[in-house]
């Protein structure tokens, strides 16, 4: 009975003591507890147009404040996602205050975003004392656009210049609607239309029709030479007008060369292009509101992934894909009669450097430049071809891949969904803003670009040397070369001149002749330097043209 007695106590002193050992773990809890904090959705005052930054205005990153600034802790959701609804690859891992591991040891991590030196290069593009003023117009310029967005810029600012040149009143340029993407959107609704036509008044008389009187007079549709000079639409395009009130450009594509005109036709170029043709204020609201919501996460990369389905059927690249994938893309090419070479040999495409880089391919490459795993990334695309299956290795590699469908809600972007050219000038616009720029090909956008952030301040682009890379990729896929320290540092080297600094644009390619010879040409688009950018000396000499070695 004693016995019986005896246990029941030790019994309800056992208990007592659990329930107190409960109740502090509880206390502990809930007084280490902390509150999660979201990104605001608010953004001020979208009415207000978001206007790409001028040099003065555009975003810097201050390094040293960054390890404290910007230690996100949290699950951060696009603000239209509740914390339950936010997906998994959403969550972002605390970044090291000083350094992060990269693949060949501590990286430096001002170093991996600062961007590089800019020289004290700003934008000079204002006529100087010599250009004379607007000529009374001596007929009208229809254009023809033709390409993608980026495509369709650089044509539209060209015609601008050719237009000052022939003395032509210039028409609203008509969109191209039969291009492999079917895209509705005029003029109106990509760019706004009476900022353009209002920034080029001293330059180029604009209109938004033709006159009615006009519209059924005879008009001459010519094919304009490709990078063509002065002198050909100074002579050979002007005198139709004898003859004609109306000239129709039917193409817009690459018209005019790049180098050898007159500095004052340069300086319009880029005035077209960085000042007067901006986005619809719908448009740069949308991508004031997703460049913010990147911004949200720390210093990012907008990364233009080129691997959609009609860039892989263009340019015949396979590698990584199945037969199935590979005879579907050739079916497309062989269909598609614009697109003039139909048989591709994918495994020399590849060893010439001429394929993007595949997703996989891409995170190798981001592992070695010493990015880390918990980098956030904007993917600049439209859909990936293969979506999901081919974006794994990537993925599993930089989980926080952001887009426009992750950052907005279906709702915000219902306006562009169907249009591919509005959709492009989304993810134009956050590249631009973004920290670091990096291609996985040299297409039009990504030329575009890089061309308007060395303008704003040669800001961080690293240009993949794919023709390098493939070479290293091929080894590593054989097991002849290990990711690590070597592989790390060999591309590190090869990129230490890739990253956006200034310099001159390139000309032709030594030994080049004919046609060729301009197509080895670098793009004046992609490089404004020393057209459009002049070295920072003084107030007096700011606008002077200058010499870069």
């Amino acid at each position: 009975m004693h016995w019986k007695r005896r246990r029941v106590v030790v019994l309800l002193l056992l208990r007592k003591i659990l329930t107190c050992a409960i109740c502090s773990i509880a206390m502990v809890g809930l007084l280490s507890g902390h509150v999660h904090v979201f990104p605001s959705s608010r953004v001020s005052d979208l009415s207000d147009p978001y206007k790409l930054p001028t040099v003065t205005q555009q975003h810097e990153f201050n390094y040293q404040k960054l390890s404290t600034e910007k230690r996100w802790t949290q699950e951060l959701a696009p603000p239209h996602l509740s914390k339950e609804q936010a997906p998994p690859h959403l969550y972002k891992a605390p970044i090291a205050s000083h350094k992060l591991d990269g693949a060949s040891g501590n990286v430096d991590f001002q170093k991996l975003w600062k961007p590089p030196a800019s020289r004290d290069l700003l934008p000079c593009v204002q006529p100087s004392s010599n250009y004379p003023a607007l000529n009374e117009s001596r007929g009208y310029l229809l254009v023809h656009t033709n390409g993608g967005l980026n495509q369709m810029r650089a044509g539209i600012c060209d015609m601008v210049a050719v237009a000052r040149i022939i003395n032509a009143t210039l028409v609203i340029p008509e969109l191209d609607k039969r291009s492999f993407w079917q895209d509705s959107s005029n003029f109106s609704d990509v760019f706004d239309e009476n900022h353009f036509i209002n920034a080029l008044a001293n330059d180029v008389k604009v209109i938004k029709k033709l006159p009615k009187e006009l519209s059924s007079a005879t008009k001459v549709v010519k094919h304009f030479k490709s990078w063509s000079g002065l002198e050909y639409y100074q002579d050979e395009i002007a005198s139709l007008w004898e003859e004609y009130q109306v000239i129709r450009a039917a193409k817009s594509d690459s018209r005019l060369a790049n180098n050898n005109l007159p500095l004052d036709i340069q300086k319009l170029r880029c005035r077209a292009c960085y000042e007067a043709l901006r986005f619809s204020p719908r448009i740069e609201a949308m991508g004031k509101l997703l460049v913010d919501r990147m911004m949200s996460y720390g210093p990012f990369i907008a990364l233009h992934l080129r691997y959609e389905k009609d860039m892989l059927a263009f340019s015949g690249c396979t590698h990584g894909l199945s037969n199935v994938e590979a005879e579907e893309l050739k079916t497309i090419r062989e269909n598609t009669a614009y697109w003039k070479i139909k048989d591709i040999d994918a495994r020399e495409q590849r060893s010439k450097g001429h394929c993007p880089l595949t997703p996989k391919e891409v995170g190798i490459f981001l592992t070695a430049l010493g990015f880390p795993s918990n980098t956030p990334i904007y993917i600049a695309a439209g859909e990936i071809y293969g979506g999901d299956t081919h974006m794994a290795d990537l993925r599993s590699r930089y989980p926080m891949l952001m887009s426009k469908e992750k950052l907005a809600s279906v709702e915000e972007l219902e306006p562009f969904t169907n249009h591919a050219s509005q959709m492009a000038a989304l993810d134009y616009i956050v590249s631009v803003e973004s920290d670091v720029f990096i291609p996985s090909y040299s297409g039009n956008m990504a030329r575009a670009v890089e061309g308007h952030r060395r303008f704003l301040g040669h800001r961080k682009t690293i240009s993949p040397d794919r023709k390098g890379l493939v070479r290293l990729f091929d080894k590593i896929e054989k097991g002849l070369l290990k990711e690590g320290g070597k592989v790390s540092d060999r591309i590190i080297e090869i990129h230490k001149k890739m990253q956006g600094s200034p310099r001159r644009r390139r000309g032709p390619v030594s030994g080049t002749k004919g046609m060729d010879r301009f197509r080895s040409e670098e793009a004046f688009y992609v490089n404004p330097l020393p057209d459009c950018l002049c070295r920072r000396v003084s107030s007096r000499t700011v606008n002077a043209s200058i010499s870069i070695r």
